[in-house]
């Protein structure tokens, strides 16, 4: 039986596709997860066999929740749920060693397939992805260059603080939330300020949703 961790801030979409996975006589999910933080506290407690990731999560975005799960659980296989194609984001999830990409519009039975297949050791990207472009966006993930990608600079805590902050929790609320002092707080969002090249709230929002760490919706500062 193949153990499932879910995560998607979407109540209805884990009802979903927990119906899904365990319609498949294959599939057990043993966890869920309506944001980052949890997603990645169940998969370094459970270890599952899978961990299916929305790609955009409040607290921490599922790529960067795939990027630490392989240090807490390097033997869970992790697939990106998304609703975005482009390029960036699946050489991104490629590059952080994601076993599957799964587009949202794309048929329930992809995530099945995408599911079983990381079982195999293969990767599975949905249509249109997966014409000829496997070993290519592999390929293309290992060798790309990124000669000053600064959010590659930031630590763990400073990659949590920074999506946070985006959301537009103080340094109380992003203490709360992260078990530390609003001190603590203050002092990781100054660096990561410095460490970025930033120098307000609303610069910080913009790159959030540049990077795609939350949805543009999500950026209400900006108005």
């Amino acid at each position: 039986m193949i153990s499932v961790v879910l995560a998607d801030d979407h109540p209805i979409v884990r009802q979903g596709l927990r119906t899904l996975l365990e319609v498949d006589d294959g599939c057990r999910v043993v966890g869920e997860a309506s944001d980052g933080l949890t997603a990645l506290d169940l998969i370094a407690r459970l270890h599952p066999d899978v961990a299916i990731l929305d790609l955009q999560m409040p607290d921490l975005n599922g790529l960067e929740v795939a990027r630490r799960a392989r240090e807490k659980s390097p033997r869970t296989r992790i697939i990106i749920l998304s609703m975005h194609s482009d390029e960036p984001h699946v050489l991104e999830a490629l590059r952080y060693g994601v076993s599957g990409y799964v587009l949202k519009g794309s048929a329930t039975t992809d995530l099945v397939a995408a599911v079983h297949a990381a079982m195999h050791g293969r990767r599975f990207l949905s249509e249109p992805l997966n014409e000829r472009a496997i070993d290519a966006y592999a390929r293309r993930a290992e060798e790309a260059s990124r000669p000053l990608d600064r959010y590659e600079l930031l630590t763990a805590r400073e990659r949590e603080v920074l999506q946070l902050a985006a959301q537009g929790l103080s340094n109380q609320q992003i203490g709360e939330r992260l078990a530390i002092s609003p001190r603590t707080a203050e002092t990781h969002r100054a660096n990561l300020l410095r460490k970025l090249g930033l120098a307000t709230q609303t610069d910080l929002v913009r790159f959030a949703v540049g990077r795609g760490l939350i949805p543009p919706a999500t950026s209400g500062s900006l108005a």
